[in-house]
């Protein structure tokens, strides 16, 4: 989908009937409650959100209503948009954009029923009381994205061999970067590799991260799981690439911007059956017996094109193992 396909959407300007009225109305409402904006959730996103919506049944504005929040990659105000979906008394909310926005929502209500999608283990972040049966009013899709950056990390070493320096680009402001941190320094140890972290908070920060960098002698280059990160994935690929950073991703939609290559679940994938979910929930699934989903499909992408500008080649077996090459 070409962004200027892309029909920028209104959030809720009216407020909508008390649950009463609701409960009368023929058009149930989505909460939308995203940590991005309008212009970053747009394809990974909203597109197969409302195609999973679509596929229990429901068109936005013929039956059913999406009130849109964002909070553009400030968390702060999640509390506060959170806050305003539930005195409009939605149906379900759907939250976007990893762990923070559904911990926020469960939070503040436990009526309304909530749908996620997280990369941590949802059970012992408190999410949900187990799988099977969610037990609350919370329940949907779990992907373990934490632990796919030691499979990483051993694509990198196996791609670059001989390397022996790798620096891991994170967002400090997400608080689940530590535990991602710390899966990947077990994975250097493991493979006798010297970790080093770089941080960036926002889009200036990135030249002085890139020196960092540069000054630390890196052979190989992680870009952290990080919705923020995503949202600045050109500009990142093109940092990484005018260094001639052999870089694994987090996501394929940092290879089709140019990147080297990446291994991690779809994000497409995800946003779909979060729509499927949210759906059911509209159709009458109680979500205390609803089972989280886990997301298990993993995509890994290599880039071709890239690969001979940094004049690196990879083996027939690890050609053989990815899901997409581009050429």
């Amino acid at each position: 989908m070409r962004r200027r396909d892309f029909i920028t959407l209104m959030g809720g300007a009216a407020a909508w009937p008390y649950a009463a009225h609701a409960q009368q109305s023929a058009k149930p409402v989505v909460g939308y409650l995203s940590t991005g904006t309008a212009q970053t959730d747009a394809e990974p996103y909203l597109i197969p959100f409302r195609q999973g919506l679509n596929t229990l049944g429901y068109t936005e504005e013929r039956n059913v209503a999406i009130e849109y929040r964002w909070a553009e990659f400030n968390n702060e105000r999640l509390q506060e948009l959170a806050a305003d979906l539930i005195r409009r008394q939605v149906n379900v909310i759907a939250t976007i954009g990893g762990t923070p926005p559904a911990l926020v929502a469960k939070a503040m209500t436990s009526t309304i029923p909530i749908v996620f999608y997280s990369g941590i283990d949802v059970v012992r972040s408190g999410l949900v009381a187990s799988l099977n049966r969610p037990g609350g009013n919370l329940t949907g899709i779990a992907a373990l994205q934490a632990q796919l950056i030691a499979k990483r990390i051993e694509l990198l070493s196996e791609t670059l061999h001989r390397a022996k320096i790798i620096t891991l680009l994170v967002n400090p402001s997400n608080r689940y970067t530590d535990t991602e941190t710390e899966i990947l320094y077990g994975g250097a140890r493991s493979l006798d590799l010297e970790l080093h972290v770089v941080r960036a908070t926002s889009a200036t920060e990135f030249d002085a991260a890139f020196k960092e960098v540069k000054d630390l002698r890196t052979e190989g280059f992680l870009i952290s799981a990080d919705l923020f990160l995503y949202s600045q994935r050109e500009k990142l690929v093109s940092l990484v690439n005018s260094h001639a950073l052999p870089t694994i991703y987090p996501w394929r939609e940092f290879v089709t911007a140019g990147g080297l290559m990446s291994y991690g679940p779809s994000l497409l994938e995800a946003s779909r059956l979060i729509g499927i979910y949210s759906g059911k929930i509209l159709r009458g699934a109680n979500p205390a017996e609803l089972p989280v989903e886990q997301h298990t499909r993993v995509e890994f992408v290599i880039n071709l094109k890239t690969a001979k500008l940094q004049d690196l080649a990879f083996s027939l077996p690890l050609l053989g193992r990815a899901d997409e090459v581009i050429e």
